[in-house]
């Protein structure tokens, strides 16, 4: 990588600093030397890399603000660009949000360039050459299956949202029928939302766009406007569906048809948009633990209430429907703005210990097994923790109850911390060898010894008790 910097700028490289890199695999680098910088880039899939070069010439050549590609390694994996800086779309924005300032009229008129800048690719890169698209040359029906199966088995089956599996398909099926019956024709950059554009010499520059392919002028918008943690409020979200539809359509009869039929179809690609993102947040945040992805998804979950509560599928979709409500019902994310969350399990050392699918990599694991065990009684066997018996049996032995006082000490001081810090999520695990008694009876104690003294929000999972459950049922 240096040595293709010092072949390019022709002087050594003094600094490599590495980069975020949120939503890939692709590792990146800021170069300096002497009088040049660029940002390094390093991708094992030499396809993608050819798509993105191919792209950065042609949208180039288009008029398009894309940063250039200065050099590329003989095997195709490196490459330089230019260093376009720091400062997202999204970045400039939080900043300002954070330090409590009005951001109402600065992100309406940097989202109204954004949609020029996206009415210009649009119009200008219709016609540039997609046979180098990776991984396909249109956004058509085997590439929406992929993103709604992305979001079928990397959400949904992650954060046990119940479905069925053949109702869920005809729904997809439906939905995709639908969009596909208008404009795919256009120039779609595939990922067109606020941290994919940036701030550079006061113009504004498309990144990321590798993925870029044929497809309905309505994907990019709706990626643009409901990006989740971008969290563009719903007012200015309409002022600039407008203000698309008017620059593109102008004024007439027969524009006002088309914007109505714009508009409608626009609908259909949010929620494919809002799917596929939640599919990447369950992947990239839950599996892969990538802080950004998990924190967005309580704010794709307040977005989807919203899509919802306007009644904004513009097709008969019932069972689809049924489990987009249920995704808004979700315990822990159904609120961007929730107090802190304890989520606290009682399990089986023999199951393993609970996957905290907040993406935090779990919280408070505590060994009830060095208590006195019931279960080795026949008279509590067949009970748990919470039944009378079970709880008489733990009082009358006072190593419980020093036991739970050292764990009220311990979390009292994560949970004070956790509060004065704004953190949302903290997960406190209770196991045992059966998962049924001392488990059962200390995630209990607890829970009610949180809600009785914090204000935080406590859910309670007994799931070695749920199991039993779902068997008897």
């Amino acid at each position: 990588m240096t040595d293709l910097f010092e072949k390019w700028a022709g002087e050594s490289c003094k600094n490599k600093i590495q980069l975020t890199a949120n939503g890939s695999n692709r590792l990146y680098f800021r170069l300096e030397g002497d009088t040049k910088r660029c940002i390094a880039a390093y991708n094992a899939n030499v396809r993608e890399n050819e798509a993105f070069f191919s792209f950065a010439k042609q949208m180039h050549d288009c008029g398009i603000n894309v940063p250039e590609v200065y050099a590329i390694s003989d095997d195709r994996t490196t490459y330089l660009q230019e260093d376009l800086g720091n400062v997202t779309l999204y970045g400039y924005l939080s900043s300002r949000k954070t330090s409590g300032v009005d951001i109402s009229q600065p992100m309406l008129t940097l989202y109204r360039q954004a949609i020029d800048l996206m009415l210009l690719m649009q119009r200008n890169c219709g016609n540039v050459d997609f046979s180098c698209a990776y991984p396909r040359e249109r956004f058509d029906r085997q590439a929406i299956q992929w993103d709604l199966n992305y979001f079928k088995y990397y959400f949904l089956r992650l954060f046990h949202i119940p479905f069925d599996e053949q109702e869920l398909e005809n729904d997809f099926s439906t939905l995709t029928d639908y969009l596909l019956d208008g404009d795919t024709d256009s120039f779609m950059h595939r990922d067109f939302q606020s941290r994919n554009i940036m701030i550079a010499d006061e113009k504004l520059y498309l990144i990321d766009f590798q993925g870029a392919r044929r497809g309905a002028p309505q994907y990019d918008l709706a990626s643009l406007l409901y990006s989740s943690k971008s969290d563009v409020p719903d007012g200015i979200r309409q002022q600039l569906l407008d203000y698309y539809i008017n620059q593109r359509f102008g004024e007439g009869a027969d524009a006002e048809a088309e914007k109505r039929l714009f508009r409608e179809k626009f609908y259909g690609y949010v929620i494919v948009r809002m799917m596929q993102a939640m599919g990447a947040y369950g992947y990239r945040g839950v599996i892969e633990k990538k802080e950004h992805f998990v924190k967005s998804i309580p704010y794709a979950v307040r977005n989807l209430k919203t899509f919802l509560e306007n009644d904004l599928l513009p097709v008969e979709v019932p069972h689809l429907h049924s489990v987009l409500e249920s995704i808004t019902q979700l315990p822990g994310y159904s609120d961007a703005n929730d107090k802190l969350l304890v989520s606290i399990f009682s399990f089986s050392y023999r199951s393993g210990i609970p996957f905290d699918k907040s993406g935090n990599g779990g919280g408070f694991v505590f060994d009830c097994r060095a208590l006195p065990n019931p279960g080795l009684y026949d008279e509590y066997r067949m009970l748990n923790g919470r039944d009378k018996e079970v709880v008489d049996f733990f009082l009358e032995h006072e190593e419980t109850e020093h036991f739970l006082q050292s764990v009220r000490n311990i979390l009292k001081q994560s949970i004070e911390s956790y509060m004065e810090r704004g953190y949302t999520r903290l997960m406190v695990n209770f196991g045992c060898t059966g998962g049924r008694h001392r488990s059962v009876y200390c995630a209990e104690q607890i829970a009610r010894y949180i809600n009785d003294n914090f204000d935080c929000r406590v859910t309670l999972h007994h799931l070695e008790q749920s199991k039993l459950t779902k068997t008897e049922s």
